[in-house]
């Protein structure tokens, strides 16, 4: 009987860690990952890994969507945390190329459910950015994680 081995790799690359500490500079870091081109040409879901201490060991690309809308798969949010080995995540995205960073009424529920599926996983939710190319909206600024 054959049975295939999983493998699971992880690969940090960069050995300059960027310590996040508050909203503004997790802002910052988010536009510096964003193709500014395309920010609000359609919406887009990118989440950071962080360590522990709140060092960012990456980001990931989750998805890319329409004009409105983007699907969210929060089993490949938790497993990718998993895989590099994270302690934190911060979910992120471009709102509604409208230019308005206030979230939608989706965007509370799905914060909500990721924020439950962190909590079964002993992961902490650090923060869920709503981003346009001058402004941010954080749920951690709103204490919705406490």
């Amino acid at each position: 009987m054959k049975v295939s081995e999983i493998k699971v790799y992880y690969t940090n690359k960069n050995q300059e860690k960027i310590k996040i500490e508050n909203s503004h500079q997790l802002y910052d870091l988010a536009i510096s990952i964003w193709n500014m081109k395309t920010i609000e040409l359609q919406e887009e879901v990118k989440v950071l890994y962080l360590n522990r201490n709140n060092l960012v060991l990456g980001y990931y690309s989750l998805a890319k969507g329409g004009i409105s809308a983007c699907c969210v798969d929060i089993r490949l949010i938790l497993s990718t945390a998993l895989k590099a080995n994270a302690s934190a995540i911060v979910v992120i995205h471009n709102h509604h190329p409208s230019s308005n960073p206030n979230p939608s009424k989706s965007d509370w529920n799905l914060t909500e459910k990721i924020q439950n599926a962190c909590k079964l996983l002993d992961l902490v939710f650090v923060d869920h950015l709503v981003l346009t190319k001058e402004t941010y909206f954080s749920f951690a600024d709103k204490e919705f994680f406490l």
